[in-house]
């Protein structure tokens, strides 16, 4: 079978609006489910982040309600443990596309704070949309694509239908007043053509090459959808 790219975030805290840090990292479920999905095929999962910093786990992630009780967050923690890549993984500089069938991008609100920013991923992004090879990306992790813009404002990836965190998901989990930005607002600037669904509700969509999860609860009917193509 074939390796599988995992962009992950690096950065611990999202900077809010007023300048405070808030917490941060990736997000458990958005990371398990689709590594559990894809080494479940026989696929090899390789993770990358910025700098090749070892990625944190965004606390909330591992809560009871955000798991559908404790036994359920204690399952996913426990799982997160075992993935031993996540405690040395590759510099995103060193990736080579070449080397990978697909490419997937978890969320969590990290990528808000340097994916969003990152040239080396915009270029990666840039590039694994070019090869047509499948590109997955769930709930916040489409903030990467505003990286993906030249000197004109332009990205490749304007025209697609695509989806992620909406605002009335993180007005729901009331953080929307102060954020920065908004993703679903920058998504639609930059050209996207957002899907919106209700919300927390599993909603996966997919346009040619580009596979997007609006939220968690996509992130492994995302790489189901992904291994179909693959």
């Amino acid at each position: 079978m074939s390796k599988i790219l995992f962009v992950v975030t690096g950065a611990q805290h999202w900077t809010l609006k007023d300048g405070t840090q808030h917490p941060t990292g990736f997000w458990a479920e958005e990371l398990v489910a689709p590594y559990r999905e894809f080494v479940a095929a026989g696929h090899t999962v390789e993770i990358a982040t910025p700098g090749g910093v070892v990625p944190v786990v965004d606390q909330g992630s591992l809560a009871a309600d955000a798991n559908g009780g404790q036994a359920n967050a204690d399952a996913i923690k426990d799982e997160l443990d075992t993935i031993a890549q996540l405690s040395a993984p590759s510099d995103l500089s060193d990736v080579v596309l070449d080397d990978y069938a697909a490419v997937f991008y978890p969320g969590g609100h990290g990528p808000m704070e340097d994916l969003a920013v990152d040239a080396t991923s915009g270029a990666l992004l840039t590039s694994t949309l070019a090869s047509g090879k499948p590109l997955g990306i769930v709930c916040h992790a489409p903030a990467a694509l505003l990286a993906t813009t030249d000197d004109q404002g332009a990205s490749p990836f304007a025209g697609y239908r695509a989806t992620g965190f909406t605002n009335a998901e993180e007005t729901q989990a009331g953080l929307a007043d102060k954020a920065p930005w908004l993703l679903q607002d920058r998504l639609v600037e930059l050209g996207i053509d957002f899907q919106e669904a209700d919300p927390w509700s599993e909603h996966v969509v997919v346009d040619r090459s580009l596979f997007t999860g609006q939220n968690p609860a996509s992130s492994g009917p995302l790489a189901q959808e992904i291994l179909k193509a693959l």
